[in-house]
């Protein structure tokens, strides 16, 4: 029997409509909720299946919005809010971090807030600096949110409905580039909890590399690269990054000795600096070369191609962290090949198809 395919957008789709239909107090707001895009068709066909009152747009209001979805997570509703865009969601930044966060705890475990905020990362269409960041770590930092960062098409579907099940707030980061890549996803319901903790994307001996969301495609496609030089790299795929498990990462390490942590966002307290200070806090003499970082250097994310082809990482520059390690022969400067003006290096490359 032929393993049933979705896209990852397909997935989230499938997720939220089985929450609306297996509990009236879920509902589904966003600027662009019930547009015919429907962010990205994550949201598509809601509207007409379960109605307008469960299924609907809001004013560009971010602050308010949140207040809504707040305020009625409070009085029992399990509200999913869609950002189109995570900046969209700092204009929030209050309700989200010094109220939907806090209630559980001033309250004493009386008082739950059953909120979900999705929210899109990512580059694509030269989106810019106020367009395309990936400030998932602001989120990690604040004690009360949940924060989850599925890869696969089948994380992104039982992590989801496990978000919005959950009975306290949860930040659901999306990177725009995975929405058309597609992988298998049974049907109906079922969850990833939180406690699942990470996933092993790749088993091997030689260097651990830890990502998570779309930097997991490109640890895998550096893996192949490197397996090709006979240097196996095991992938961990964190999904979770806020409550973080990182068990599966330090027996990792234990064994390799070596670790590349590989994020989305910008290396200056980003979340990659959280990786590496817990592997060298708690199994420090298992390392045999020093950690190393890969992610955006620390400037606001360039608008212009000319730039851009030359602000985010590649594949190549995980293959040569992990060669320097491994004593070998590595490439000095990995965008030395790069064309300033490939049109082709602000969308996804063609092994994963997408409008973004």
């Amino acid at each position: 029997m032929t393993e049933r395919q979705l896209k990852y957008s397909e997935a989230l789709n499938e997720a939220v409509d089985i929450c609306l239909a297996r509990d009236p107090k879920v509902y589904l707001l966003g600027l662009g909720v019930p547009d015919p895009i429907g962010v990205f068709g994550t949201t598509s066909g809601l509207r007409e299946k379960h109605g307008a009152n469960r299924v609907f747009d809001m004013p560009i209001a971010e602050n308010a919005m949140t207040g809504v979805a707040l305020g009625s997570a409070l009085v029992g509703m399990r509200p999913v809010m869609t950002h189109m865009r995570l900046e969209f969601a700092m204009t929030a930044m209050d309700q989200i971090c010094n109220q939907a966060a806090k209630w559980h705890y001033m309250f004493g475990g009386q008082s739950s807030v059953p909120l979900t905020m999705r929210m899109i990362i990512g580059r694509g269409w030269g989106q810019g600096p106020q367009h395309s960041q990936s400030l998932h770590a602001w989120f990690a930092h604040v004690p009360g949110l949940k924060v989850m960062m599925p890869t696969t098409p089948y994380d992104a579907k039982g992590m989801l409905i496990a978000a919005i099940e959950d009975n306290n707030p949860v930040v659901f980061i999306e990177h725009r580039w995975l929405y058309n890549i597609h992988g298998p996803v049974p049907e109906g319901y079922y969850t990833v909890p939180l406690s699942d903790g990470p996933r092993r994307m790749r088993a091997g001996k030689d260097v651990t590399i830890v990502c998570s969301s779309y930097a997991t495609l490109d640890a895998l496609k550096a893996a192949n690269q490197l397996a090709a030089d006979g240097i196996e790299a095991d992938v961990i795929d964190l999904r979770v990054i806020a409550p973080l498990d990182d068990k599966m990462i330090l027996e990792s390490v234990k064994c390799t000795g070596r670790l590349v942590v590989v994020d989305q966002g910008t290396l200056t307290a980003g979340f990659s600096a959280e990786i590496i200070a817990r592997v060298t806090e708690k199994v420090f003499a298992s390392l045999k070369a020093p950690p190393a970082r890969i992610g955006l250097p620390d400037c606001p994310t360039p608008t212009t191609r000319a730039l851009s082809n030359f602000y985010y990482p590649t594949p190549d520059h995980i293959v040569a962290a992990a060669r320097k390690m491994m004593g070998l022969d590595y490439d000095q400067d990995p965008f030395a090949n790069v064309d300033p003006a490939n049109k082709n290096m602000d969308v996804p490359d063609k092994a994963f198809t997408g409008p973004f």
